[in-house]
């Protein structure tokens, strides 16, 4: 393999090739992007949930993943594919916020000055829109499963122009894409080894013993991050824990009639949305209970359910579907998280050894902002800017920065 490339990058979820990406988008550096995968999407963009939401802590990470979720909407433009795989889903994002019955009209407030079209929906404009959910605003108890009489009075808070797009589909796009402008995509190859000299990066190894010389590396290996971050002379503050997160698909009953939204439900501790045009659910927690399990080897984690949390969830979607029956198939999977124990926030961008990137820690923000992140680390390598780039500051979700202070450290950070 040993041929001089400008970029390695390491890694080709969706990171890795947005990445490479953007970077073939602006310049005519040679790059190369090696996956220890057989195929697209083994690691944890297979496993994603691709939800797009622009609502975020920080104002920053609203205008992110709002450059991000721009290209997704416009995925045949920026892609530049004739008859792409993907497909922007746009049945917004629905945020039930329970007893809190003045947040909704706080965040619009806050989303609106930052440019994200929101409304805010009482129970009555909730049922018109979508039917099937129910309104109530206390939580289910999923420890014993006994049943409480619900009320409703809550406020409502609607991302218009959120939603979904298939994962697997978008990477098989973005590698077709980076193919047609000559970036090399090759898969079942593992880097062992960032190659470095007093100035810098030189290159990387593999396990078989392959090395190619290069001036740049990108780390955006997702959960396998930290077997290339151990062995770099440098300082690295920040603990990236391969976590395990606990998904179920559900067929949707006849009972239960469309649309449905991409949802956050605060109260029941879960989020859903529809899959393969509302033939199923798929349904995730937001408890940061659920997102603590950390895993010692990426390649070896349990890949199904646990029954308790199957349980516990399926019994909060029943609750919020008052109409859906006990009854139907079930099934689940199991992905990681590379949470970033400090601040939940992603580490994007330079790091002390000059050449070596990281992009890394998405502790599940990942697959929404992929487009974004892969502009911030082309202007840094490339400096130049084209259309699609994010203006977010380099330094926001720099490695060099101070952890994030958040209210409450979860994927809903």
């Amino acid at each position: 393999m040993r041929k001089t490339t400008d970029v390695v990058v390491v890694g080709a979820g969706i990171i890795g090739l947005s990445i490479a990406y953007q970077l073939a988008r602006r310049s005519r550096l040679k790059i190369l992007v090696l996956e220890k995968g057989k195929t697209p999407a083994e690691g944890s963009t297979g496993a994603s949930s691709s939800i797009l939401r622009r609502r975020y802590s920080f104002d920053e990470m609203v205008q992110l993943a709002g450059d991000g979720i721009s290209c997704y909407r416009d995925w045949p433009e920026f892609t530049g594919l004739a008859r792409p795989r993907a497909e922007y889903q746009g049945v917004g994002v629905l945020w039930m916020p329970g007893e809190d019955t003045a947040w909704a009209d706080n965040e619009q407030l806050r989303l609106s000055s930052l440019g994200v079209a929101t409304a805010v929906l009482d129970d009555a404009e909730l049922t018109d829109r979508f039917p099937s959910l129910g309104t109530c605003l206390f939580a289910p108890d999923t420890v014993t499963g006994v049943t409480h009489a619900c009320r409703g009075g809550g406020r409502h808070l609607l991302e218009l122009d959120g939603g979904y797009i298939d994962p697997v589909a978008a990477v098989e796009d973005l590698l077709e894409a980076c193919r047609r402008e000559s970036v090399e995509v090759r898969f079942g190859v593992r880097v062992t080894t960032v190659l470095t000299n007093n100035q810098g990066v030189t290159g990387i190894s593999t396990d078989d013993g392959d090395e190619v010389p290069a001036g740049w590396v990108v780390n955006a290996a997702g959960p396998w991050c930290n077997r290339l971050l151990a062995q770099m002379d440098m300082e690295f503050p920040w603990t990236l824990d391969p976590t395990r997160i606990q998904v179920l698909y559900v067929d949707r009953p006849v009972e239960v009639q469309l649309p449905i939204p991409v949802c956050v439900d605060f109260c029941s501790g879960i989020y859903f949305r529809p899959q393969n045009l509302g033939a199923q659910i798929v349904l995730g927690s937001t408890l940061l209970e659920d997102e603590q399990e950390v895993v010692a080897d990426p390649d070896s984690f349990e890949r199904n359910a646990d029954t308790d949390f199957e349980r516990a969830r399926l019994h909060a979607l029943h609750h919020r579907f008052p109409t859906w029956p006990y009854r139907g198939k079930v099934s689940s999977y199991c992905g990681l998280y590379t949470v970033n124990r400090e601040d939940f926030h992603p580490l994007v961008g330079a790091t002390t050894m000059p050449g070596f990137v990281v992009a890394n820690g998405f502790s599940g923000h990942g697959f929404k902002l992929a487009p974004a992140v892969g502009s911030l680390i082309a202007q840094l390598i490339t400096d130049i800017s084209i259309g699609y780039d994010t203006r977010v500051p380099a330094g926001f979700l720099g490695v060099d920065r101070k952890p994030l202070a958040l209210a409450s450290k979860s994927v809903l950070a």
